[in-house]
């Protein structure tokens, strides 16, 4: 941690109330004088870092950086970091490909493909409002369907599908007849066995062909009669609160208007 510094030329106080200082940021006071092979991968991540904030640099560039960690471990990392850099206040430019690390560890992100940049903005703004086709796919998991423009009005616009009309809450300032893609996240979805009462748009239905357990939330794949399958998670709040929903049983589904993004091809 000491050698930039070092190769800086700074007296060695200044230099041993720096290593000091990051050190107590890290948390890893107590590792000092430990070789690098004793240490863990995400205490080795952190005296990386704290290497480079040593030397107080104005940008710090990531490259993949916990790329090597085990899932777990890369998760705790995450937020080890983000607070490290908030506290020592330097702005951090961090490529990654791991789409849910972007979301987490970034304030703002640029969705790249093919050397072009496709769309910038908040963690909340490229999840919730993808620009295109490419960011909806690329960061998480998405329901897209292909159609054509049925209404475009101020407030909101509609698609014509395979599985039916779908309806949107926002405009789009497009032509009727052009064609178009509504991309609806999995979460977004509900689905039951009987209807809602009194739903009457963007409600469908189809056959469970596939569940998987996930713990904390449940993913069924329903095949609608047009041969879409359509993917959709609900949370499991409570032991109770489980859908009595099995392989082959015919289901509705459904979702809001807002739920919903349409997207030009």
């Amino acid at each position: 941690m000491a050698f930039g510094l070092k190769r800086e030329g700074l007296p060695k106080a200044d230099i041993k109330q720096r290593v000091g200082e990051m050190l107590d940021l890290v948390q890893l006071g107590a590792y000092a004088k430990r070789k690098p092979h004793q240490l863990s991968g995400g205490q080795q991540q952190r005296v990386a870092l704290a290497r480079s904030l040593a030397k107080r640099p104005k940008v710090l560039l990531l490259d993949e950086p916990l790329g090597a960690l085990d899932k777990k471990l890369r998760e705790q990392t995450q937020f080890e970091l983000v607070n490290i850099i908030e506290k020592v206040g330097v702005t951090c430019v961090m490529v990654t490909h791991d789409q849910e690390e972007a979301m987490t560890m970034a304030g703002r992100i640029a969705v790249m493909s093919k050397g072009r940049v496709q769309q910038v903005g908040s963690p909340q703004e490229i999840y919730e409002y993808p620009r295109n086709r490419f960011v909806a796919d690329f960061i998480g998991s998405v329901n897209m369907l292909d159609g054509k423009l049925s209404v475009d009005e101020p407030d909101h616009c509609a698609a014509q599908t395979a599985i039916g009309e779908i309806h949107v809450g926002h405009s789009i300032s497009g032509t009727l007849g052009m064609p178009v893609a509504v991309a609806v996240r999995p979460e977004k979805v509900s689905i039951g066995k009987t209807a809602p009462p009194g739903l009457s748009r963007n409600l469908f239905n189809g056959q469970v062909k596939e569940i998987a357990y996930f713990g904390s939330y449940n993913t069924y794949i329903v095949v609608t009669p047009q041969g879409k399958r359509m993917k959709i998670t609900e949370p499991n709040g409570s032991h109770l609160n489980m859908l009595d929903i099995t392989w082959e049983d015919q289901v509705f589904f459904w979702w809001d208007d807002t739920d919903a993004v349409l997207l030009r091809e």
